[in-house]
């Protein structure tokens, strides 16, 4: 370690690494945090992207980019040893990377069901077993996982068995190792615009599917669901562990629908031996 990272390991408060950093909900986390006095370890695969980290954190002491495919099988071993290097401690994992355009089961090849869970499932789950041995009572785990790991929906295939799969982590996390201290807990957004996002507000059916049946006037933000994370690795969420929550306005939680969707021409459904 050089001699001016030993100085800083000795004075910086609590760390956190933020994987898929450099855009949307993991960069929104990285500033909410870092607004808490933390420092970030942010990780992502495209360096341009994470150029934005030390801005966003407003203080280049604080801010630490790992540009990383996490599907690689060093990727977690190299993200752990680099934030110890650099900070000497961690306190909270983010597991935010995710890939979004998600297919039907009967669409979606074995390429894309191993690209998808790689990166959304079994990443998080070896990042997480090598940050465990680092984490000491009071640190924890956010996992953002997704409204269609609480519900079914449309074209979800490999994104929702992923992503429900991070759901059932959660749990087995907070129950394991709650009693060290460590909790866990997951962040399930609706859908954010975000770059990941970009195009799917274009589509009719998919906003009518999200603002027909949304019980709250207004899309969501990536500030909501930071503000959520940053809540969670704060003092006041300190008893919270092994919960999901949904930042979605309602959406899996109600039978809502608006006015024009309840007032629309109803279409009876086609009887079971129809073609």
């Amino acid at each position: 370690m050089r001699e001016n990272d030993k100085a800083m390991s000795q004075t910086v408060g609590q760390v956190a690494i933020i994987t898929g950093a450099g855009s949307g909900i993991g960069l929104g986390a990285a500033k909410k945090l870092a607004e808490a006095g933390m420092a970030i370890v942010g990780v992502g695969r495209d360096p341009d992207k994470l150029s934005a980290l030390a801005h966003a954190v407003g203080d280049a002491d604080r801010a630490l980019s790992v540009s990383a495919d996490l599907t690689e099988n060093d990727a977690p071993r190299r993200v752990v040893e680099a934030a110890l290097e650099r900070f000497g401690r961690i306190d909270f994992l983010i597991n935010n990377a995710g890939v979004g355009r998600p297919k039907p089961v009967h669409e979606a090849d074995d390429e894309t069901l191993d690209a998808v869970l790689g990166l959304m499932l079994r990443a998080p789950f070896r990042l997480i077993r090598e940050v465990l041995p680092h984490l000491k009572p009071g640190s924890g785990v956010v996992n953002v996982t997704s409204t269609y790991a609480l519900v079914g929906g449309l074209r979800g295939g490999a994104y929702s068995a992923a992503k429900a799969g991070m759901t059932g982590l959660t749990l087995h996390m907070a129950c394991e190792y709650g009693l060290r201290g460590i909790r866990t807990n997951a962040v399930a957004p609706g859908v954010i615009p975000t770059p990941m996002t970009a195009g799917r507000f274009e589509d009719e059916t998919f906003m009518r599917m999200n603002n027909d049946m949304t019980p709250y006037p207004r899309l969501g933000t990536v500030e909501d669901v930071a503000s959520v994370i940053a809540f969670l690795c704060s003092p006041g969420g300190s008893f919270i562990n092994g919960q999901t929550v949904a930042v979605d306005g309602g959406w899996s939680s109600t039978r809502f629908l608006s006015e024009y969707a309840r007032t629309a021409e109803w279409q009876p459904p086609r009887p079971a031996d129809s073609d």
